[in-house]
Parts: structure tokens; sequence; C-alpha cells
């Protein structure tokens, strides 16, 4: 019983010394934060060499009747704002959620449909529940999604067909 004790309290130090020193450097002893200059430099690519072929793609397939914009986060395409729900939950649960792609069309600019590149890390299964929640998410609020099979080459005329069949059936479908 001593023994749990101890450990116990141990944990407890533990925790309290970690809690002081995160303040020490995030902000001081009043709790106010301290502003830290962190470096930043550009990076030499915004795409990595398969997205951008595969925008390459999508803009010879589609880019004369959709817009086409990469690496979109979830709350610029889905509100949060729905009476009923926490409001500050819902876009933290969105707020770090991307997709690859969305098509808009050319009149008000407004979200057709989302396409996901699936390559290796898509077969995590960190990466698969979290695909889950984004079709999940999407499904719900009327955007569908494409998931495209990243096999190193992409086809315009095959990826035309898959947007206008996504389109069409307005669920998210997947397409190797």
């Amino acid at each position: 019983m001593d023994n749990m004790l101890i450990w116990g309290g141990l944990i407890v130090a533990v925790i309290l010394a970690v809690n002081y020193f995160q303040n020490q450097q995030d902000g001081d002893d009043r709790g106010n934060r301290i502003r830290i200059d962190y470096d930043y430099k550009k990076k030499d690519f915004f795409m990595s060499r398969a997205e951008h072929d595969c925008y390459d793609a999508l803009i010879e397939a589609v880019g004369k009747e959709y817009y086409v914009f990469p690496q979109v986060h979830l709350c610029s395409i889905v509100d949060h704002k729905i009476k009923g729900q926490n409001w500050r939950g819902a876009f933290r649960h969105i707020d770090e959620k991307s997709v690859d792609f969305v098509l808009c069309d050319k009149n008000y600019i407004a979200p057709r449909l989302a396409i996901e590149l699936d390559d290796q890390t898509h077969e995590r299964l960190d990466r698969q529940v979290r695909d889950i929640e984004v079709e999940r998410i999407l499904n719900g609020a009327g955007i569908p999604l494409l998931r495209l099979g990243n096999h190193g080459s992409f086809d315009s005329i095959d990826v035309a067909q898959k947007i206008k069949s996504a389109i069409a059936g307005g669920n998210g479908i997947k397409a190797g």
C-alpha cells in the first residue's frame, strides 16, 4: 500500500513538473503566453510529384468546366456552424483535415466534388480511420468524394469519366 502511494506521488510530481516546464516555454508564471518566433522556409514544391501529375490530369479532364483547387482544408468547404452542436468542437474536429483536390463550379465557385489521391499512406490503419471520417463528413455535407488510386500515371479521359460519374451519383466512390 505504501509503495502505491509513493508511485502515485511520483506520477503526480512528474505530471506537475512537465506542466511547469511547458508553461516556462510557452508562457510566464502568470499564465500569459509568450510569443515564440518560429523559423520557416519556403517549400521547394507545393505538391508531391504524384499530386502534380494528378493535378495536370484533372486540369486536362475538367479544367474548362471546373476550377481545380489542391490541398483544401475541410473547414473551407463544409460549414461547422450547425444549430444545436458545439461550433468550436465541430471546427476543431475538421480543422486539421484536408482533401487533395476540390472541384468547384466556375459560376459560384461552389464545391462540387472532393478528390483524394490514395497512395501507400492510405493503407495504414490510422489513415484508414481518418479516411472513413472524412468520407462521413463530406457525405453528410452533400459533397461527393472520389478516391483515385495512385498507380504512377493518370489518364485524363478516364479521370473525366470517373469525375462525371461521381458528380452524377452524388456519393463517394472509389476508383482504382
